[in-house]
């Protein structure tokens, strides 16, 4: 068993744990809910890098899933489930699915969130959507923020505005971004972002081809995640 088949495994295994000692508290809940989302995420990529598409897809739609029910009793502003949520089933492939997540986070209010983040759920959201031009406004707010990363700005700008040369500056940069982090969700440096952000430039005509050891075998010198 290499190295990600064994995350995958142990990311199962939490995942699974989770699932046998759900509380009946709802915050607990919803916390729990979370955590085995963030498992079902960690499988999903750890068997994409292994190369297990097709049970990576199944694990990447249950983080989704997780992500969802999580989030009548989460706390008021956490975006980041439905960020998860529709970058879960962008990688994966789902467009029906994406396509209700930014529903969901356009409904809970994300395009009139205060926060970054929540602006960050509305601009994908929007992208999923199609709708480019309501997602190039909120981007370009973003990028003038000094609170969230520049580099992923850049690329929802360049994406919105279906500018390829731009977007290719800047996924490159991103890519890098990843390349020098210490830090990953559940410990697996992968570039989900990156991935996700591909699956869109697809459905917009344009493509990068990239190469990285943080990006799964089927997404390296191709077109699209």
């Amino acid at each position: 068993m290499n190295a990600w088949a064994e995350c995958a495994t142990r990311a199962i295994e939490r995942h699974d744990d989770g699932a046998a000692r759900l509380p009946e508290d709802p915050d607990e809940r919803q916390r729990q809910l979370t955590r085995m989302g963030n498992a079902a995420w960690a499988a999903g990529l750890s068997l994409l890098m292994a190369g297990g598409d097709e049970e990576a897809r199944a694990w990447l739609l249950r983080a989704a899933q997780r992500y969802r029910e999580s989030w009548p009793n989460a706390p008021a502003g956490s975006w980041g489930r439905p960020i998860g949520a529709m970058k879960s089933r962008l990688i994966a492939g789902d467009r029906e699915g994406a396509l209700e997540d930014a529903r969901w986070a356009l409904e809970a209010g994300a395009a009139k969130s205060e926060s970054p983040i929540g602006r960050y759920a509305a601009t994908l959201a929007h992208l999923v959507r199609g709708e480019d031009a309501k997602a190039r406004k909120l981007a370009v707010a973003l990028r003038e923020r000094d609170d969230f990363p520049q580099f992923v700005a850049d690329a929802l700008v360049a994406l919105s505005a279906s500018d390829a040369g731009a977007y290719e500056v800047a996924i490159r940069e991103l890519l890098g971004d990843f390349g020098r982090r210490e830090d990953f969700l559940e410990d697996i440096p992968v570039a989900d972002t990156v991935l996700a952000l591909q699956a869109l430039c697809a459905r917009r005509g344009f493509a990068v081809a990239l190469e990285s050891p943080q990006l799964p075998p089927t997404a390296r010198g191709q077109a699209s995640a």
